[in-house]
């Protein structure tokens, strides 16, 4: 008995489709990256692989909504590639820092009008949708904070900071420090963890300022209350700390009690315009604040700070800078004032100097720290991601990937150059201060000869 001839499956006709489809998108996929320096891959929504050029990928793309690509022929724009990872669009696999070499690329990126019109018309051929929908958005992708016009109102400010830091408690405390500082750690060595670089920070500042006991602190913006407890805590002061944040003052207030630092801190919602009073406070420090003031209110805040701080007194601003003057209309300041600091703007460091001079301040000491706020950054993508399904239990899968590719993008550009940060430290033109001739005292042993563990944990960083 003859076995019957096996015939081959022939494709149906919408196998041929999808394998045309695909075909059709590799091809404007290669188009798009041409002379992109990384070394990519492109997974299509029906998982077929395609890795661009004969080495290893250090990472993969993957497109699940192939109307993606008719979008970025036309506006070849960074912040649409990164809506579309926010939205569940594209992903990425393996190493994001490499993804984001990407965001260079598509600035960049100069098609002819031939070509742009070549492709646009390959482009309708693809399907309206291949993969799954995407992502229902609600936190930060669906507020998206094109509201805000950077006026800078109290109300506005408001709604600014709540936008940011009001995400939940939970989430931040996810990937922050024991300390819950948000802003750059002092690193002594690339090798130090988180949480003592942070300790070695908050210190450095109370050094800097040259905090005395029953000194008056005021700390603006001051977050989860990690400066002002340590304040008081180590340097026996009295610190207030004001913030716009709901969730920060909750936090703050219950920590102030937790710690039974009631008799020697205190933290209040209040605008810093809202300050009262005239020399109250010894020190002031703001940290991680200023970039949400707006240039144009500068004067405003500069003089609020003078007209509080008494004579012979300190202030110590630290805050981000970038490498050109003023808040100008890019990718990134688009980025972030859509998705992450609604109403934020930076300036070139020698004008913030400038403000401060013309405001009646006296530089004293600057230091730069951008260098440790690259490593910062690592850290705290490093525990977001490894938190990733708590942070998932605390805000929605878009909101998770704001952040996972904000901070991830940030440290590279700390690490470029184009982002700095510096602490200025200042005094009142005019007034004589306590500061000594040099900085010797900053890294000093204490008088005592004899320390406690505690007190070695907290100046380690000056005395290894």
């Amino acid at each position: 008995m003859t076995a019957p001839l096996l015939r081959s499956a022939m494709p149906t006709p919408a196998q041929i489709e999808s394998t045309a489809h695909c075909d059709l998108a590799i091809r404007i996929f290669e188009r798009l990256l041409h002379g992109f320096e990384g070394k990519a891959s492109l997974r299509l929504w029906n998982d077929r692989l395609h890795t661009l050029g004969v080495e290893a990928s250090a990472f993969t793309l993957v497109l699940r909504d192939p109307a993606l690509l008719r979008k970025l022929i036309t506006a070849k724009s960074p912040v649409l590639l990164a809506d579309a990872y926010f939205r569940g669009q594209v992903d990425v696999e393996g190493d994001l820092y490499s993804a984001l070499a990407l965001k260079g690329h598509f600035e960049a990126l100069a098609l002819p009008w031939r070509d742009k019109l070549s492709l646009l018309l390959e482009a309708r051929r693809l399907p309206a949708h291949a993969g799954p929908p995407a992502r229902a958005s609600s936190g930060m992708v669906s507020r998206i904070a094109d509201k805000f016009t950077h006026k800078h109102s109290r109300v506005s400010d408001q709604a600014a900071i709540a936008f940011h830091y009001d995400v939940s408690n939970d989430f931040y405390g996810l990937w922050l420090d024991e300390q819950r500082v948000y802003s750059c750690a002092y690193f002594e060595t690339p090798e130090d963890t988180l949480d003592q670089a942070q300790r070695n920070k908050l210190e450095h500042i109370c050094r800097k300022l040259r905090l005395q006991p029953h000194d008056r602190m005021l700390d603006i913006g001051c977050g989860w209350g990690a400066l002002v407890c340590w304040a008081a805590q180590h340097h026996g002061v009295h610190a207030h700390g004001i913030t716009l944040s709901q969730q920060q003052f909750d936090y703050a207030s219950a920590r102030v009690a937790a710690q039974g630092l009631q008799h020697l801190v205190t933290v209040e919602l209040r605008d810093y315009r809202d300050l009262q009073g005239h020399a109250v406070y010894d020190k002031v420090a703001s940290v991680g604040m200023f970039e949400h003031v707006g240039l144009a209110n500068m004067p405003t805040y500069l003089a609020t700070v003078q007209r509080v701080l008494r004579p012979g007194g300190l202030f110590l601003n630290h805050g981000i800078t970038h490498d050109e003057e003023g808040w100008n209309q890019t990718v990134a300041t688009e980025f972030i004032n859509r998705y992450v600091f609604p109403d934020g703007e930076f300036d070139c460091v020698s004008n913030i100097q400038l403000g401060m001079e013309r405001a009646g301040f006296e530089i004293e000491d600057v230091e730069a720290l951008r260098r440790h706020y690259a490593l910062t950054l690592r850290h705290w993508v490093q525990r977001l991601e490894a938190n990733r399904d708590a942070a998932l239990q605390q805000v929605d899968e878009p909101t998770f990937r704001v952040w996972r590719l904000y901070m991830a993008a940030c440290a590279l550009e700390f690490e470029a150059g184009g982002t700095g940060i510096y602490q200025i430290l200042a005094s009142r033109r005019g007034a004589e201060t306590a500061l000594p001739l040099t900085r010797q005292d900053l890294y000093e042993r204490p008088a005592t000869t004899e320390m406690t563990e505690s007190a070695k944990e907290i100046y380690g960083y000056f005395f290894t």
